[in-house]
């Protein structure tokens, strides 16, 4: 049975997430094909209001990415589409950013469009992702789908989906950028020798599609074939072991500079010829350096958890403003058109996750339009004999860093996180230990040998401790004051702490 608590169990933030098969033990299914079913209907009523279109003027797009769900899920969500009347495009094996891109493209036009996936989570999850002309969607707005779809029952209908080519669109679109931007309209990228690493997601196309075409070598490129058991390694940019095999894989082809991206392509890193990762600071630091002779002086938002090193790195180096925001890849985005609205020039918006967002991508985070300014950059500098890593030649990193997630006991798990706060930043002062102002997230407190950041997580009953020390050694001191200052803290776990 239904019901809107099952459904809102399913909400993630701004996206829709569950479990989708059988396979890992306690884990029940609550993604059933009736539910996407339900949800996709929705989803076109929520359209009909927002646009004031009746269903049969309108163009809903549906993809997915590589997990062993996705044709079953897609084709109900199609199914709920079609029975409304509205237009429903098949877009089959796709990226989230190409998703957003139905709707821009001349060819497709759609009013909205769902991506089915669940990021780099197991193989028994799947997940729905929203998207209009304004971007995606908001939580509130998801909220609202969800309940809505709770008296939805579910529909089939004979009318047909249309077959959409989206992702060999969206490669001829990112080719265009990357010829234009390098200024050769043949093969700009001839002489380069570029691995990519697409974790068997949806991202091996850039591959194929995209480098191949515009004469880079791929040799040595691993993991293309979309495969949703992901036997070879989490598709995770963040993930050790899949920065250890692109990483690798680099080495062993000595090639120029090597891509992995995660499963639906909205987040990418790097690694440089020498092996090198690209990634959280490091990634954030190079796409700053490559925007900031066309932006200068404008303001580049963040994620809390990133470096004192990168603000030196942005403000000093690169003359540019560090806006240090609050963590959630939405939260970023919305806070850098915000400023962008206000009149503060704000070309990137940038979680250390790897999600990372451009004013002149339409404020998409899109890992694969993130790559092709790596490689505009990276063809230039190579026809001048350098690579990518001289623009981050002046990037410091912390001598140390460490997260802890500390458990919240108590019930009502948010509000005890509330009290721990406000709690600390009271000892902190009394103790005359400096806190961060203004502070977007949680209680940032300043020692003599680094930083420590107490935050409330935005989905689980946990609170991150994030640690930094610019000396071997000083993280465990940092540590240890934390500890002390939390000590006797009702509903907060500290035995992480010593």
């Amino acid at each position: 049975m239904v019901d809107e608590k099952m459904l809102l169990k399913l909400q993630n933030g701004s996206d829709v997430r569950g479990v989708a098969m059988e396979g890992v033990e306690g884990e029940n299914v609550n993604l059933t094909p009736d539910v996407v079913n339900r949800i996709a209907g929705s989803f076109v009523q929520w359209l009909e209001k927002r646009t004031g279109k009746p269903a049969r003027e309108l163009t809903v797009a549906v993809g997915n990415d590589s997990r062993i769900t996705a044709d079953s899920l897609r084709y109900e969500a199609l199914q709920a589409i079609a029975a409304t009347g509205a237009r429903a495009l098949d877009c089959g094996l796709a990226s989230t950013p190409a998703m957003f891109m139905s709707i821009i493209f001349e060819e497709t036009q759609a009013d909205g469009s769902i991506m089915l996936t669940a990021s780099h989570l197991p193989f028994n999850r799947n997940g729905m992702k929203f998207f209009t002309k304004d971007g995606g969607l908001e939580k509130a707005d998801i909220k609202e789908l969800l309940t809505s779809a709770v008296t939805i029952l579910p529909q089939s209908t004979d009318r047909g989906a249309h077959p959409c080519a989206l992702i060999t669109r969206y490669a001829r679109f990112l080719r265009d950028k990357i010829r234009d931007g390098i200024g050769e309209d043949s093969q700009p990228l001839k002489g380069m020798h570029i691995i990519v690493d697409a974790g068997n997601g949806a991202g091996g196309f850039f591959a194929t599609e995209v480098l191949e075409p515009l004469g880079a070598d791929i040799s040595g490129s691993q993991f293309l074939e979309p495969d949703g058991h992901f036997p070879n390694h989490i598709p995770n940019p963040e993930n050790k072991e899949a920065m250890e095999a692109i990483q690798s894989a680099v080495r062993k082809n000595r090639a120029d500079l090597g891509l992995i991206f995660d499963t639906d392509v909205d987040r990418m890193s790097a690694v440089l010829s020498d092996g090198r990762e690209i990634c959280r600071n490091a990634l954030i630091a190079m796409m700053a350096a490559i925007l900031a002779p066309d932006y200068p002086g404008s303001t580049i938002v963040t994620d809390s958890v990133t470096s004192d090193e990168l603000t030196v790195f942005l403000e000093k180096e690169l003359g540019l403003k560090h806006h240090r925001f609050q963590r959630g890849y939405k939260n970023v985005i919305n806070e850098s058109i915000r400023l962008d609205k206000e009149g503060v020039v704000s070309p990137l918006a940038i979680e250390t996750s790897g999600h990372g967002a451009l004013s002149e991508n339409y404020y998409l985070d899109d890992g694969a339009f993130l790559a092709v300014k790596l490689l505009i950059a990276a063809a230039k500098l190579h026809n001048e004999g350098k690579d990518l890593g001289s623009l981050v030649a002046t990037l410091r990193e912390p001598a140390e860093s460490k997260e802890i997630r500390l458990p919240v006991t108590a019930e009502d798990a948010h509000a005890a996180g509330d009290v721990v706060l406000v709690e600390l930043e009271k000892r902190a002062k009394a103790a005359g230990i400096g806190i961060a102002s203004p502070s977007y997230e949680g209680v940032r407190l300043i020692f003599p040998q680094g930083w420590a950041l107490l935050r409330m997580s935005l989905h689980d009953p946990l609170m991150p401790m994030n640690v930094e020390g610019r000396e071997k050694g000083s993280v465990a001191e940092i540590i240890k004051k934390m500890a002390e200052l939390l000590d006797g803290l009702e509903g907060l776990d500290i035995s992480k702490l010593k």
